[in-house]
Parts: structure tokens; sequence; C-alpha cells
């Protein structure tokens, strides 16, 4: 026989296992040891149980659909087809899909989901919307068949009877999920004014649709506010911490998005009668105003108003004529002040002792120099009652500076 290369032998080895139809889909249980998660995106990891391993490489094409992060020592369910690492003659499977296997397994990868959608900020309550007091239309995403959905109808009818849209929804299995999304989304394209989101109660398992990332983001990205009413009273999902609003149970959810008409026929009752009171009490009020303005104008009265503001008026002329005569009085003696403080200094006044100011006629200029005038120039002498038009004589230049003046 000729011999084979090594290639030829993996290969050919590889197409057997490849090809063969029980060794491919295949789902296998394990625990998750030596995982590596290269920067690739790729893991690499072995999957063994108690007397046997087998290694196993998820690529990142599988690893971004995961709905958990894997973890050293995880139980988990891995589905893949059975392959060949041709490069070094090693066998391995080749991940297509990968769960949590038990009820352990399941509370960690819902821990790793809370916490990271809690990171991105998907529960603040800056995000959620305001559930409508009086709702006209309520949408529900649930199973056609399921008790949710009875108990939903039942208490709304009791309660405040609207209309509600149902959207058949598979709330377990393979497809839930898509359908739980796929529901939401059909609902936000209507006009109901709420909706709500739910199943009855079950298993760990039997709720996780309402666990998946899809569906959190859906309730997160709606547009009308939902109310997550998922399981029993105890039971706590990821879409209750992104919906709106919170219900124990689907019958408490129907609870929270009607009123109970009863308590609105009373509220309104109440607020009747008050509004009648108030009524009564602001018409007698007015009604005692009036009589109070009714009084006023009566002919005696008026008159008797009329009298006490002419004698007002009276007085206040009375103060204001007594008041402006002060305030004149105060004015006269300070112009009189003024008057004969300026008096003191008044040119007038100090040629009533004698002086004369010469000035000339031609620029009204005050001679004040001997140097301001010349021979037979010109000269207007004030004086107290009048003025001297004089001619320049002579000029004597001494100390005393006098001016010889013709008439």
């Amino acid at each position: 026989m000729p011999a084979y290369t090594v290639t030829e032998l993996n290969n050919f080895i590889k197409n057997i296992l490849t090809t063969d139809p029980n060794l491919n889909n295949v789902w296998v249980q394990g625990e998750i040891s030596n995982l590596t998660k290269h920067g690739s995106g790729h893991y690499y990891f072995t999957i063994k149980d108690k007397k046997s391993q087998i290694s196993c490489v998820s690529f990142r094409s599988v690893n971004r659909t995961l709905r958990f992060e894997p973890e050293k020592n995880m139980k988990v369910l891995v589905f893949g087809s059975v392959d060949v690492y041709t490069i070094r003659g090693q066998y391995q499977l080749r991940v297509m899909d990968m769960r949590p296997d038990g009820i352990g397994e399941l509370y960690k990868a819902y821990e790793q989901l809370k916490e990271r959608l809690e990171k991105e900020g998907l529960f603040s309550d800056i995000h959620k919307q305001t559930i409508p007091k009086f709702p006209k239309k309520i949408g529900v995403a649930t199973s056609a068949t399921g008790a949710a959905i009875h108990d939903i109808l039942n208490v709304i009818g009791r309660r405040y009877p609207v209309d509600i849209l149902l959207s058949p929804t598979i709330v377990q299995g393979e497809k839930s999920a898509e359908s739980i999304v796929h529901s939401i989304e059909l609902l936000n394209r209507t006009d109901v004014d709420v909706i709500i989101v739910g199943r009855g109660g079950g298993s760990l398992e039997d709720l996780w649709s309402f666990n998946e990332e899809a569906v959190a983001r859906a309730i997160f990205n709606s547009e009308k506010p939902i109310v997550s009413a998922v399981g029993h009273e105890t039971d706590y999902t990821i879409s209750d911490f992104t919906s709106d609003l919170r219900a124990p149970t689907p019958s408490a959810a129907a609870e929270l998005v009607v009123p109970d008409q009863k308590e609105v026929k009373r509220h309104l009752t109440n607020l009747s009668m008050r509004m009648e009171s108030e009524m009564r009490h602001l018409m007698s009020e007015r009604k005692k105003h009036l009589e109070h303005l009714r009084e006023k104008i009566e002919p005696e009265h008026f008159r008797d108003m009329l009298r006490q503001d002419y004698q007002h008026l009276d007085e206040l002329t009375s103060k204001l004529t007594t008041s402006i005569g002060r305030i004149v009085d105060n004015k006269a003696s300070e112009l009189r002040l003024q008057a004969s403080r300026l008096n003191s200094v008044s040119p007038l006044n100090t040629m009533g002792r004698g002086y004369s100011i010469a000035v000339s006629p031609d620029s009204r200029r005050i001679i004040t120099n001997v140097a301001d005038v010349k021979e037979k120039d010109g000269v207007d002498v004030i004086v107290s009652d009048g003025i001297l038009e004089c001619n320049v004589k002579s000029i004597r230049d001494d100390r005393k500076k006098y001016l010889l003046f013709e008439r």
C-alpha cells in the first residue's frame, strides 16, 4: 500500500469524522476547563467529565450570540460538530451553540447579564416611562391559551373595562424570546396606551425567555410603557428590571394598569360634593359682598360719603395752602439773604460810594491801565447814575496812574 503523508492522513480522518451524521449536530454535556478567550474573539477550551475530555473551539461569530459569558468550571451543554484540526492532527468539537447546564449555571448567566445591562443603564429610573392612569386600550403580549391572559381579562373586566389587544406570544421554549420581541414590536405599532408582557409561574428554565438580552432590549426600546408580569411574586427576571413597572403576577399587572371603577366613582362623588360645597360657600361670600356694596350706594349713605369727602378735601386744601405759604416764605427769606450777599460785592454798590468804571466805547473792555488808551481816545466813564462820554486829554504815567479827561 502507498504511504500516506501526515496531511493526507489527517485530511482522510477529517473527512470521515465530518461526514458521519452521528457526529454532526450533537449535544455534549460537560464542564469547562482550560478556557482561553483569544484577542480575535474566538474561545478555546476543553469540556470534561469525570473520565474524559474533548477540545472545543467556539468562533467569534458564535460567541456574539451566546446568552452568557462562559467561565472556568461552568457546567454547559455544547451543541456542535466533530471536526479535525489537521495542522496538529487533533480532533475537536466545533461549537455552534452553548448553554448553561443546571440551575446554578443558569443563575450565573442571569447574574452576568443583569450586571452588564445595569452598567449600561438599562435599569435606570431616568428611562422609566409613566404608566397612564386611565388607559383606553391595553396591549398584552402573552400566550393566548395560558392562565395569564384569563387572569388579566377577568381583573380588567371587573375593575375598569377597556379594550384589550392581545398579541399571541410563545412564552417558553426555543423560539419564545424571538416571539416576545416580535409581539412587543407589533404592539408598538398600534394605538395601545400601555403593554403588559408576561406569563404565569414556572421554573427558572420555564421563565428563561424573559431573561434573554434580546427581550430586555426590546422592552427598553419600546415607545409604549411596559409592565412586566412574569411568574410569581418571588420571581425576578431581567425583563422586570428593564420594564417601566414590575408586577408580581399577571393579575397584579392588570390591577396596576387600570383603576378600580368603584374607587373612581367614589372619588368623583367626593369631588362633586366638595365642588358643590365650595360653590355654595363662594356664592354666600359673593352675596355678602353684594349686600355690603348695596349698603354703600344707598342715597343717604352716598351723601354722607360725599360730605365726608368734602370735609376731607377742605382739610387737605388748608394743609396745602399753609404748606405752600411756608415754602414761599422760606424761599423769599433765602432770596433776600442771597441778594444781600450779592449786593455787598456788586459793582453798582461800589460806584455808589464814589467810584467809577472806565470802559472803551469800541470794544466795551474795562480800562485798567494807562496803556489801554492813547491821547484823544474816547472813553465812557460809568458812574452810579449814568455814563460820562469823555476824551483823553493827556496821560500822566506815574505810580498813581491818574487819567485826565475832557468833557
